[in-house]
């Protein structure tokens, strides 16, 4: 895959907050506060209505990816879900290369991450409250982190509650699985904001 959007190891977050606004809207930037593209909710109209009518913890969702050229770096979807969200991401063709599922933990939510074949590859725990994750591999070492504290440039950028930042070690080389990491870690603002 031929993509500047997931070879960055240091993702800011900013979540576009409007007025009677249904589909969630991220804008992504580096640690150097460059923009590498956004995250958008698709919905139909049918959608934005039932999102009126029903728990938006139900319903499913589509977000795409895109790099800051507005081309497809990939997409992340759920289908109804009616307790824990198994979601899954996809390259910018279409194929599959991951799954993200939710595992209910009380007060500590956690989402195993495993590639197309369902081999788990990562885990994100933490808690929820104070907005600190921990992104492990299958061994248990930390490759990651997600959370609320940010420095250098991204201080004076960041300034709403609605910012995070998502962190990858360097050294983590497989494509597949970091694409399905960062998209665990955006799903996770949707997923915990929507089932409250």
């Amino acid at each position: 895959m031929n993509t500047s959007f997931f070879d960055s190891n240091s993702f800011f977050i900013d979540e576009k907050v409007g007025f009677f606004k249904f589909e969630n809207c991220y804008q992504v930037f580096n640690d150097k506060g460059e923009s590498l593209g956004s995250i958008n909710q698709k919905l139909t109209i049918f959608q934005k209505i039932l999102r009126l009518l029903i728990k938006k913890a139900m319903l499913p969702f589509l977000l795409e990816i895109k790099n800051k050229n507005g081309e497809m770096e990939a997409t992340i979807s759920r289908g109804w879900t009616f307790f824990l969200s198994k979601i899954e991401v996809k390259d910018e063709l279409g194929n599959n290369i991951g799954f993200i599922k939710q595992k209910f933990k009380l007060f500590k939510p956690t989402f195993k991450i495993s590639d197309s074949s369902g081999t788990e590859v990562a885990e994100i725990s933490g808690d929820w409250k104070a907005w600190n994750f921990v992104i492990s591999d299958t061994s248990k070492n930390k490759i990651g982190t997600i959370s609320k504290k940010w420095a250098g440039a991204m201080q004076e950028i960041f300034t709403s509650a609605d910012k995070y930042n998502v962190t990858i070690d360097p050294s983590y080389a497989n494509k597949d699985s970091k694409i399905a990491i960062i998209s665990a870690a955006v799903t996770i603002d949707m997923v915990l904001k929507e089932s409250k």
